[in-house]
C-alpha cells in the first residue's frame, strides 16, 4: 500500500528546536521493543509516504527516506503498537494530511470526524485481522541539505561508553540466542538490517566488519550492533577471514575455473586412483553449480588428489563459480581452511582459481596457465563493454550501409516497377490477342469436331447394322452346323444299322445254304400253288377285263343311244355314283380336320407334360410319380465297386472319376454298342450288344451291378435321345417302373396341392 504525498516544508519539530518531540522519543523507545519482537520472522512491508521535513532518529536502512513502512505479521497486535501509530500521525502535519485525505476520499469540509474515521479504519483492521501484527517504523535520514548539514554538525550525544554498552548488550543477546540469523544450513541473514538479504557466513562477517569501519554514514548504535555480531561470529562460529581486496579488484582465472582438493585416493597396481571427473561433475550439477567439465590432475604416481572444474565464461558461469566457492566455505572447506588446517579429514575442499593458483608451480598452475588467463571482474566488464561497443558501432555502420543499399534498391525498384508496368501492359495486350486467336481456333476446332462426330455416328450406325447382319448370319450358320451335326449323327446311325443288317444278312445266308434242300421240297409245293394261283389270277384278270369291257360298252351305248329303260338305269347308277363320290369327299375333309385337331391337342399335351416335368423336377420328395432323367448314371453302384478296389480315402474320388468317364462314353455318338435283329414279323429291332469290348471290360472289372446301371442308361438314351446322346427328363411311375401318363402326373400334382392347402389351414 503506497500513497505518495507532498506535504510541503512545515517541520513539526521546529517548536522544540533541534530535538524531536516527546511523542517521537516515545516512539523510538517503542520501536526497539517492536524490533526485538519481530527480528526472527519474515515480514511483509507496506509503505505510506511521509513529509520530507519529518526527521526522526529511528532505525536506519530504508531504501526511500520518505516512505513509512508497515510490517504486517501473524501475531497479536498490542495496544502499545496502536499508540505508536497514533503518535506518528500527530507528529506529521495534521492539517495538510487531513486536507489531502478529505480530497482523496471525498469528505466534506464541514465534517470533522477525520480522527474518528482513521480510528475506525485502524480498529477495523485490528478486529478483522485479530492474529496479525502491525509494525510502523520510520527510517531517519536527512531529506534536505540544510537538515543534513545541521545533523552532521550536531555533536554526537552518545559517548564511547554508550558504544561499549550497546555492544555488550547486543553481544549478550546474541549469546542468549535472542536474535536468529541462521536461515538454513548454508545461508544467514543480518538480524539488524531490513533488506532481508541472504549471506554466507563469511559474507555476513564481511558485512558486519564493513559497517563497523564506516563511521561517518552509520550511527553508533548500528556500529555497536554489527560490532557485537562480528565478535560473536569470530568467537563462536570459528571464522577467521583476513582482509581481502574487493572481488572486482581480484585476479580470477578466465574462463572461470574452480579447484577441488583432497580428493580421496587409493593405491591400485602401484598407482593412486580416485573417482572419475564425470561423477564429480554430476554431483556438482545436482547441487546447482552447472559445471561444464571436471579435469582430474595426474602425475607420475597416479592421481594427484586435485581436479579443475570448468564453468561457462559468461557472468552466469561466474555466479555458479562463486556459489561453488561459498558452498565449500560454509562447510569450512574453503581455500583458507585447506591451507590452515592440519587435519583435513576426508572432505573435499574447493575454491575459485585466482592469481596465486595461476602462478603456482604445481599441476594446478600448469593446467590453469595452459587453459586460461588472469582477468579482474572490472577488466572483464570493461572488455565486455568494449566488445559490445565495437559490436554496436559495427552494427551501426552495417545499418548505414544497409540503409544506403536500401535507398538504391528502392530507386531501382521504382525504375523496375515502371518498366514492369510497361511489360505487364504489353503482356496483357498480347494475352488478349492470344485469347482471341485461341477462341477462333477453339471455335473452328468445335465445328470440325462436330462434323467428325456426325460422320463417326453415321459410321457407327452402319457398323452396328452390319454387325447385326453378321450376327444373324452367324446364328444361321450355327443352326445349320447343329443341323448338319444331327444329320451326320443320323447318317452314322443308319450306316451302322446297315452294317449290322448286312452282317445279319450274311448270317442268314449261311443258314439258307443249310436249308437248301428243304427249300427245294417246299419249292415244288409252292410251284404247284403258284400255278393254281396264277390260274385264279388269270380268271380274275379276265373278269376285270369283262367289267372293263362292259363299262366300255356302256359308254358306247351312251354315245349310240339306247331305249329309255336302259337310259334310266344308267342315270340311276350315275346318281348313286355321284352320291358316293360326294360322301367320300366329305369323309376325306372330316378326316383332315380331325388330323389337324389331333395334332394341336397332341402339342398342347406335350407342352403340359413339359411344364409338369419342370414343376415336379424342382421337388425332391420320394413320391410314386416323379421325374427321372433317362440315360443318367446312378453314383451309388460306382461307390460300392470302388470300395472293394481302392483305399477308403480315395473311394469317393475314384468313384466320381469312373462315373464321369462312363458319362463321357455314353455321350460319345461314335460308340454304338447295339445290334439289329429282325423278328418273326419282319421288323428290325435294336438290342444291346453285351459282347462289346468296353461293356465286357466293365463287367469283368466292376461287376454286374455297375454293368447293369450302364446298360440301362444306354438303352434309355437309345430309346429317348438317340441323336443327342444326353440325358432327358421324363415323367416316371416309380412304383410300376414305367413311363407315367399325363393323367397320372396331373392327379399327383392335384393331390400334393390339396395336402399343402390342408397344412396351411
Amino acid at each position: 500500500m503506497h500513497i505518495d504525498q507532498s506535504y510541503g516544508d512545515t517541520n513539526p519539530l521546529s517548536k522544540v528546536g533541534n530535538k524531536p518531540s516527546r511523542a517521537v522519543y516515545w516512539h523510538s523507545r517503542s520501536f526497539l521493543f517492536l524490533r526485538q519482537q519481530l527480528s526472527t520472522e519474515t515480514s511483509r512491508f507496506y509503505s505510506i509516504s511521509l513529509p520530507p521535513s519529518l526527521s526522526l532518529p529511528f532505525e536506519n536502512g530504508n531504501r526511500n527516506p520518505n516512505i513509512l513502512e508497515v510490517v504486517v505479521e501473524p501475531r497479536v497486535i498490542t495496544f502499545q503498537l496502536l499508540q505508536c501509530w497514533l503518535a506518528i500521525i500527530w507528529c506529521s502535519t495534521f492539517r495538510k494530511l487531513r486536507f489531502r485525505l478529505r480530497k482523496r476520499l471525498g469528505i466534506s469540509s464541514s465534517s470533522s470526524g477525520f480522527l474518528h474515521l482513521l480510528s475506525f479504519l485502524v480498529f477495523s483492521l485490528i478486529h478483522v485481522k485479530t492474529r496479525q501484527r502491525l509494525l510502523l517504523f520510520f527510517r531517519h535520514k536527512c531529506f534536505s541539505n540544510s537538515t543534513t548539514h545541521q545533523m552532521s554538525n550536531r555533536p554526537e550525544q552518545i559517548s564511547g561508553s554508550d558504544f561499549e554498552y550497546y555492544e555488550q548488550r547486543y553481544y549478550k543477546d546474541l549469546k542468549n540466542d535472542y536474535y536468529k540469523f541462521k536461515i538454513s544450513k548454508s545461508s544467514y541473514r543480518c538480524p539488524f538490517c531490513l533488506d532481508k538479504r541472504d549471506y554466507s557466513l563469511t559474507e555476513l562477517l564481511k558485512h558486519a566488519s564493513r559497517l563497523v569501519r564506516d563511521s561517518q554514514s552509520v550511527m553508533i548504535k548500528d556500529k555497536a550492533k554489527h560490532s557485537a555480531l562480528q565478535l560473536y561470529i569470530e568467537k563462536y562460529l570459528d571464522v577467521n577471514v583476513k582482509s581481502e581486496p574487493a572481488d572486482k579488484d581480484q585476479l580470477f582465472v578466465w574462463p572461470w575455473m574452480g579447484v577441488i582438493a583432497n580428493i580421496p585416493t587409493e593405491v591400485k597396481d602401484g598407482k593412486f586412483v580416485a573417482e572419475s571427473g564425470t561423477k564429480l561433475r554430476d554431483e556438482f550439477t545436482q547441487k546447482g553449480f552447472h559445471p561444464l567439465k571436471v579435469h582430474t590432475l595426474w602425475n607420475r604416481n597416479g592421481h594427484s588428489g586435485f581436479a579443475i572444474v570448468d564453468f561457462n565464461g559468461d557472468w552466469e558461469g561466474f555466479t555458479h563459480a562463486m556459489n561453488f566457492e561459498r558452498s565449500f566455505e560454509m562447510e569450512h572447506c574453503g581455500k583458507r581452511d585447506y591451507y590452515s588446517s592440519r587435519c583435513r579429514r576426508n572432505a573435499l575442499f574447493g575454491w575459485v582459481a585466482r592469481d596465486d593458483d595461476y602462478h603456482s608451480r604445481s599441476k594446478i598452475g600448469l593446467h590453469l596457465r595452459e587453459n586460461g588467463d588472469l582477468k579482474t571482474v572490472t577488466g572483464k566488464e570493461a572488455e565486455d563493454k568494449r566488445k559490445t561497443s565495437l559490436l554496436v558501432s559495427g552494427l551501426a555502420n552495417t545499418l548505414k550501409t544497409k540503409n544506403k543499399k536500401l535507398e538504391q534498391v528502392c530507386s531501382n525498384y521504382v525504375d523496375v516497377n515502371v518498366s514492369l508496368n510497361r511489360v505487364v501492359d504489353q503482356k496483357e495486350e498480347m494475352i488478349k490477342s492470344f485469347n482471341n486467336e485461341i477462341k477462333k481456333i477453339q471455335q473452328s476446332g468445335r465445328d470440325q469436331w462436330e462434323k467428325i462426330f456426325m460422320d463417326h455416328e453415321k459410321a457407327r450406325l452402319d457398323l452396328q447394322a452390319r454387325g447385326k447382319e453378321l450376327e444373324d448370319r452367324e446364328k444361321d450358320l450355327q443352326k445349320r452346323k447343329a443341323q448338319n451335326e444331327n444329320e451326320k449323327k443320323r447318317l452314322y446311325i443308319k450306316k451302322r444299322n446297315n452294317e449290322m443288317a448286312i452282317m445279319e444278312q450274311n448270317k442268314a445266308d449261311e443258314k439258307v445254304m443249310h436249308l437248301a434242300e428243304e427249300h427245294k421240297k417246299k419249292k415244288e409245293i409252292l410251284h404247284k400253288k403258284i400255278h393254281e394261283l396264277q390260274r385264279k389270277l388269270d380268271a380274275k384278270q379276265a373278269l376285270e377285263l369283262d367289267i372293263e369291257y362292259l363299262k366300255g360298252a356302256i359308254q358306247v351305248m351312251e354315245h349310240m343311244g339306247e331305249d329309255e329303260q336302259e337310259k334310266k338305269k344308267m342315270d340311276a347308277i350315275k346318281l348313286d355314283l355321284l352320291e358316293k363320290e360326294e360322301a367320300l369327299e366329305g369323309l376325306e375333309e372330316l378326316n383332315q380336320t380331325l388330323i389337324v385337331k389331333e395334332r394341336k391337342t397332341n402339342d398342347e399335351l406335350q407342352d403340359a407334360r413339359k411344364e409338369l416335368i419342370r414343376r415336379l423336377g424342382k421337388t425332391k420328395s420320394r413320391a410314386i410319380i416323379g421325374v427321372k432323367r433317362m440315360g443318367e448314371l446312378e453314383g451309388m453302384p460306382f461307390v460300392k465297386a470302388a470300395k472293394g478296389k481302392f483305399p477308403d480315402d480315395e473311394v469317393n474320388l475314384k468313384a466320381v472319376e469312373l462315373c464321369s468317364q462312363w458319362e463321357a462314353y455314353l455321350g460319345d455318338p461314335s460308340w454304338f454298342p447295339f445290334k439289329v435283329l429282325i423278328d418273326k414279323e419282319g421288323k428290325a429291332k435294336e438290342i444291346l450288344d453285351e459282347e462289346d469290348e468296353k461293356l465286357r471290360t466293365l463287367k469283368d472289372e466292376f461287376g454286374d451291378e455297375v454293368f447293369g446301371v450302364v446298360a440301362t442308361a444306354l438303352i434309355e438314351l437309345n430309346e429317348y435321345n438317340p441323336s443327342g446322346r444326353y440325358p432327358l427328363a421324363e415323367l416316371w411311375n416309380y412304383k410300376e417302373g414305367r413311363k407315367a401318363s399325363l393323367k397320372e402326373g396331373v392327379s399327383h400334382l392335384i393331390k400334393e396341392w390339396k395336402l399343402s392347402k390342408r397344412r396351411k389351414t
